[in-house]
């Protein structure tokens, strides 16, 4: 694979300058995101012939339209110390690929500069666990950090269900088990059922998406399993009305009282530019399911949540403002 020299030389270009991710466009420059901007790699268009042969040859996707299958196609691969989330699709001038670049070496807390919550979420035994945030904020890699620190710290059965799978974990204390969807399994929901029956201790579901994979996976957290998931959304409040707000409104509150007793955390973040050079810094707000926030989600009063988390630090909580002030005062970010 990779045998594209082209390809091969804007590949190993956009590691070196740690880059993000890096997009190929037909009869366009080839672009990468660094420290979340956007910019050219080069000044070299690739034709639309070159990116055609590219797919065919290196990726297996038809490159004639008529021929392909779908008009988009999403797989991860490994590449000398990287992993790559690949996305190839159809466009007005043609095909093109977004190529998330992963570390093969998943980061630690510490090097994420994570507070000390963190590790007492993995230490529980049961319950729900959410990061959220828009496209782009490190969700996966803090996931993928959780995963990695209870697989070097406990002896139990991880299993996580992905599209695609991204980060690789080799077992250590733990039995990990990966399923991608569409290769190893047909869905979320369909493989959060069978995990019941497989004997998991820590369930890792890659996104939330619709009404089945939630309540099996509030199903699973009520049932004795810790499980660990994500959701599109820009704040802990928001994240726990959008998963109430799946439901129709005779189940509103039954949800409410499931995601009360089963929520042991909802971490909410962004990432934003720190101080080394291309780098990024997750910023996150952090509410921690305590007595008075689970009686303030029965109570359908998610809108105190943001006062309770700015007076709750001995916790563990806090706000994106007073991530910020921290981050500031240890010279992460300016």
């Amino acid at each position: 694979m990779f045998q594209t020299f082209w390809f091969k030389e804007l590949l190993e270009e956009a590691i070196q300058r740690r880059a993000s991710d890096l997009h190929i466009s037909s009869d366009w420059v080839p672009m990468v995101r660094i420290g979340g901007k956007m910019d050219r790699l080069t000044d070299a268009i690739i034709s639309r012939q070159e990116v055609e042969a590219l797919i065919r040859e290196e990726f297996q996707v038809p490159s004639a339209p008529q021929d392909a299958p779908a008009r988009e196609y999403d797989f991860s691969c490994s590449y000398n110390q990287v992993r790559l989330r690949v996305h190839i699709f159809f466009q007005q001038n043609g095909w093109a690929l977004a190529i998330r670049i992963l570390p093969v070496k998943i980061p630690s807390f510490a090097e994420l500069n994570f507070p000390p919550i963190f590790n007492k979420l993995v230490a529980a035994q049961q319950g729900l666990v959410l990061v959220t945030g828009p496209t782009g904020s490190g969700k996966s890699t803090t996931l993928a950090t959780m995963v990695q620190e209870i697989n070097r710290s406990r002896p139990v059965h991880i299993i996580t269900i992905e599209d695609p799978i991204e980060y690789v974990y080799e077992p250590s204390k733990a039995l990990i088990q990966q399923r991608e969807v569409g290769v190893h399994t047909r869905g979320f929901a369909t493989a959060l059922r069978a995990a019941l029956r497989e004997d998991p201790d820590v369930i890792l579901v890659g996104e939330m998406r619709d009404l089945e994979t939630i309540q099996a996976a509030l199903e699973a957290a009520e049932t004795g399993h810790l499980v660990l998931s994500t959701l599109h959304t820009n704040s802990a409040a928001e994240a726990i009305e959008r998963i109430v707000g799946v439901f129709p409104e005779f189940q509103q509150q039954q949800i409410r009282l499931m995601l009360a007793d089963s929520i042991l955390a909802v971490i909410s973040q962004r990432l934003i530019p720190a101080r080394t050079p291309a780098g990024r810094v997750a910023a996150q707000e952090i509410l921690i399911a305590t007595p008075a926030v689970r009686n303030l989600i029965r109570e359908q009063k998610t809108y105190q949540l943001p006062s309770l988390m700015q007076t709750n630090a001995a916790q563990g909580m806090q706000t994106m403002e007073q991530c910020l002030q921290r981050l500031r005062m240890h010279g992460v970010i300016s």
